[in-house]
């Protein structure tokens, strides 16, 4: 059957209503998991078909790299308007690490400029050749920290505080909140003054991303 956006906001809010529809206990929440919900292909196509006034189509692609590595799970993420695929506008490096408790964060990395030059590395991975984690700068105060629940086999989590430096469009500061599924995921990212007013991001609620693979099943 094939998934729409309301069918996956429906998987969302039967968890946060705080009941399951069916149990899923075959999930084990670990990095594992939570790597394999996030990597893949991703569309708000259809959130962006249903209101265009407040969402745009955009893509977003991840894929793991450095796979040898023992320090954490590596990903590369691309985020780009579907008119304009060849021209990324966020493209980032997580590091996903688990903690005690069923907790897990994700770590936010900028690439060395020109960032561009690794637009397309999700599907072309030469592209990253020769880069390391060395090579990365650290976001300090934007990882999320997530958390599993079985009920609804799912992570949900946030930034904390404004210690989310951002400059764009006038913000002081950004926050991130982030619902992932083996469906796809909701994220919604904002920007805030210093007086605390959003100046960027969607103000009617987050991106509701569709997995490619799940989309058409």
């Amino acid at each position: 059957m094939k998934l729409t956006t309301a069918a996956l906001s429906l998987v969302l809010f039967t968890l946060f209503a705080g009941g399951c529809a069916t149990s899923h206990d075959d999930h084990a929440g670990s990095i594992a998991t939570l790597r394999d919900y996030m990597v893949g292909s991703f569309s708000s196509a259809k959130q962006a078909a249903e209101d265009p006034t407040n969402f745009r189509d955009i893509r977003l692609e991840m894929v793991q790299i450095w796979p040898e590595r023992t320090d954490g799970t590596w990903l590369y993420v691309e985020q780009a308007v579907a008119s304009t695929l060849d021209k990324p506008y966020r493209q980032r490096v997580y590091r996903l690490t688990d903690n005690p408790g069923n907790a897990f964060t994700s770590d936010v990395y900028t690439l060395p400029e020109p960032a561009l030059s690794f637009a397309g590395a999700w599907q072309n991975p030469a592209k990253l050749a020769g880069l390391s984690p060395e090579m990365l700068s650290h976001k300090n105060g934007c990882s999320i920290s997530l958390t599993w629940h079985q009920c609804g086999a799912i992570f949900t989590g946030t930034t904390t505080g404004t210690g989310c430096e951002s400059t764009l469009q006038g913000a002081s500061y950004a926050t991130s909140e982030a619902s992932i599924s083996p469906y796809g995921m909701v994220t919604w990212d904002r920007g805030y003054d210093g007086n605390g007013t959003q100046v960027w991001g969607a103000t009617a609620g987050g991106y509701t991303f569709v997995k490619s693979n799940a989309a058409t099943h």
